[in-house]
């Protein structure tokens, strides 16, 4: 060959080499973006069915990540027993199948949710509606790697560069659709871009497998073409896939610890997924940013430190709380997923390798998104899976069988100290706080002093979890109940004054079991907490009462204890809409709270989203509506909206009034009312009660809005401030909505 003709060549084959990186770069980084926006963008689309409830989006991960897995599956199938063009044309046919599907929706026949298994009949519905498409995009990245490593490149011999871009490209849909997504369009405009998205992929994916399969002489199976030494063992996949898992099912139990306690939302649910991908990205990248033995030294720190907070519920400020429990999420990922990472295969068996990471994925979702809220009456998952990460941590050599019986017994004994009725147990006196207090730092100060060996360190802090289990500080009582909605949590205050009902760790209602000097209460309850006799919502019941001189029908969304039940007046008519049949449970059970057999004991109560079965109640009219309904601190979503608003009108007396409470540590929703009200002709006006020193401690103070169609028909309530929308506020629809803002105004306000 000459001279002059070697470096054209040269040039033609590094242009080649360039064409070919990029556009395998772009489909891959186009496929996993479009797979990782939909899954908050249709999480959303279905929450209004589900009460806005956190474990939506739980299960929502456990269906993206089995759909994932299948995915995988099918990449590996092609890959090893599919010749390249027939691979290429099956897979093309898969895309178009899943383009049948766009623009998305929820499929037809899946209105009401049943009373319970909310989350099989959830899965049911992700599945027909967004199942195959989704199924479509799992298999890309993967397959696309396995081609690209036929490419005859010499960037081929490792692919796995690959999947650094398919995480990045996730991560930035993940990271867009809250910050620019959500706040500036429609859900309507959102799948209109996902749409086009999905068919320029097809087109990218067909432009791939070109680029491979129509100009080298290398169609066969990859297994058959690069298959050099020998497979992976069986234990080496069973390493994968058991590391895989505790990453995978402590992301869905720090997410379901933290919108337990905000809100269900997709700004927060992509925060644990989000460097749950980061955590990919970096541990394989080329380079090396923070070594794994400085991960190693800092997470039994961490670790320690939720231990203490949860065992001891220790709460400080938020964005501490939410920091904390998010750095130790990710640096047990950044452990588990480098330790995955080190042991990755040669590239012929990578789609196998990834199969074992998603089938471990798979099963840690299973495990917090499905059977733990079926078997634990609160999120013990939690620390379950605290004491999993601590056993994950390497050790100087394979574990030996005895010590694996004793860390898989270990595991099942604090299992079994989660379930219910483990407390029962205990007859003996409790001890002092200080006493368990004592014996818990004991405990975390000896772990920490032992965390060279992982058994140990697990055991340590597992024995800390079960000692407050069997003796929670603070409470002399604690029952909890949880359902597809939330941990209910019933307690008796260490003074033995009050039974509260708490939702996450907001207070849901309080009754008084003894007066000042000890007594027991008895009679008409007492009320506290936000229901208190000068409270907003007992003045705006009050108004109407007055208003209307005689009898008042009242709906209220939301039962909790049942409190307001306690404001009505005899005559009146009070109708409870209520979406969790265990909280229904609860405030008819005498033994807990007494306020509706004692103030209402003929209250109607409707079982369902208060959405549906208020459109439902054609026949229902009502003077005063309150909105009352609360997932731990925050009010769900669906119940602000215009669609919401114009269902409440429909029910409502020509001079009625809506009462909606809007008190929340984190969200200002007074400007998102205003306008939403706004929006349908209604006036505004706000009582943002002033917190003042007061001798019950469980009065709280409370922040409530009054709606109505003019001055005249909020009668007393003429008096109340006048709140209008804030410039440029939107009005919330079903198709928009930014929790984003109210948590920004939220922190503005508390900051002057």
């Amino acid at each position: 060959m000459s001279d002059h003709v070697k470096p054209a060549f040269e040039t033609a084959s590094a242009n080649r080499a360039t064409w070919v990186i990029l556009v395998y770069t772009a489909a891959i980084f186009l496929s996993a973006a479009l797979l990782f926006a939909v899954q908050p963008m249709f999480t959303k689309m279905v929450l209004p069915r589900f009460g806005g409830s956190p474990s939506v989006w739980s299960v929502a991960m456990v269906f993206f990540q089995g759909v994932l897995l299948v995915g995988y599956a099918y990449a590996d199938f092609l890959t090893r027993f599919v010749p390249g063009r027939w691979a290429l044309a099956i897979h093309l046919c898969v895309m178009l199948g899943g383009a049948a599907f766009v623009p998305l929706a929820v499929a037809n026949g899946w209105g009401l949710p049943p009373a319970d298994r909310e989350e099989f009949f959830l899965l049911g519905m992700f599945a027909v509606s967004l199942g195959f498409p989704f199924f479509a995009l799992s298999a890309n990245g993967p397959l696309l790697q396995a081609w690209f490593a036929r490419s005859g490149l010499a960037q081929a011999a490792n692919p796995y560069f690959l999947y650094a871009a398919s995480n990045i490209g996730s991560l930035l849909a993940l990271f867009a659709y809250p910050l620019l997504a959500e706040p500036l369009s429609t859900l309507s405009f959102q799948n209109g871009v996902w749409r086009y998205g999905y068919y320029l992929l097809i087109a990218l994916i067909a432009l791939c497998g070109s680029l491979v399969f129509f100009n080298r002489d290398n169609d066969g199976p990859v297994a058959q073409t690069q298959a050099v030494g020998a497979a992976p063992a069986l234990r080496q996949m069973a390493y994968w896939v058991a590391l895989a898992f505790v990453p995978s099912a402590l992301m869905i139990a720090v997410t379901t610890h933290i919108t337990a306690d905000v809100a269900a939302a997709p700004f927060l649910w992509v925060l644990p997924l989000s460097l749950y991908l980061i955590s990919f990205i970096l541990v394989f990248s080329q380079r090396t940013y923070i070594s794994q033995a400085t991960w190693m030294k800092a997470q039994p720190v961490l670790l320690a430190l939720i231990v203490l907070t949860l065992a001891l519920d220790i709460r400080t400020w938020l964005m501490i709380d939410v920091g904390l429990h998010l750095l130790t999420f990710f640096v047990t990922a950044m452990i588990c997923h480098g330790l995955i990472a080190a042991t990755r295969p040669q590239p012929a068996y990578l789609t196998r390798f990834y199969f074992c990471m998603s089938l471990g994925g798979v099963l840690g979702g299973i495990f917090s998104g499905l059977i733990a809220p079926n078997v634990f009456s609160w999120i013990a998952e939690y620390p379950v899976l605290i004491v999993a990460a601590a056993l994950a941590r390497p050790a100087a050599s394979w574990p030996k069988t005895k010590e694996m019986a004793l860390a898989i017994g270990f595991i099942a004994l604090v299992v079994l100290a989660s379930l219910p009725g483990f407390r029962e147990g205990f007859t003996l006196l409790p001890p002092a706080n200080w006493i368990v207090w004592g014996a818990v730092l004991l405990l975390v100060a000896a772990a920490l002093a032992l965390s060279a060996s992982p058994l140990r360190l697990a055991v340590l802090f597992g024995a800390a979890f079960i000692v407050t289990r069997a003796y929670p500080p603070n409470v002399r009582h604690l029952d909890t109940v949880r359902s597809f909605f939330g941990v209910h949590k019933i307690e008796v205050t260490e003074d033995g004054r009050f039974r509260v009902l708490r939702h996450g760790m907001e207070l849901h209602g309080a009754q008084r079991l003894t007066t000042d000097d000890g007594k027991p209460v008895t009679g008409r309850p007492v009320l506290s907490t936000y229901y208190h006799p000068d409270s907003p919502i007992a003045e705006a019941i009050d108004a109407v009462q007055d208003k209307k001189k005689g009898p008042v029908r009242i709906a209220v969304i939301g039962l909790g204890a049942g409190s307001i039940a306690c404001l009505a007046k005899p005559q009146d008519r009070l109708d409870y809409y209520e979406i969790d049949a265990d909280v229904i449970r609860i405030a008819k059970d005498p033994a807990r709270f007494t306020f509706l057999r004692d103030c209402k004991p003929e209250t109607n109560i409707t079982l369902g989203d208060a959405r549906l079965t208020l459109a439902g109640a054609t026949d229902a009219r009502y003077d005063l509506i309150i909105v009352d309904a609360f997932s731990s601190d925050s009010i769900p979503v669906h119940l602000l909206t215009r669609e919401a608003m114009r269902i409440y009108l429909s029910r409502l007396n020509p001079d009625g009034v809506i009462v909606t409470h809007i008190s929340n540590n984190h969200l200002d929703l007074s400007g998102v009312v205003a306008a939403t009200a706004a929006s349908e002709g209604l006036l505004a006006r706000i009582y943002d009660e002033d917190e003042k020193p007061n001798l019950d401690p469980m009065i709280k103070f409370s922040t409530v809005m009054a709606l109505a169609r003019n001055n005249k028909d909020l009668g007393l309530l003429q008096d109340w401030d006048v709140e209008k929308p804030a410039p440029g506020q939107s009005p919330w629809s079903d198709d928009f909505s930014n929790l984003l803002g109210p948590l920004l105004s939220k922190m503005k306000k508390d900051n002057e």
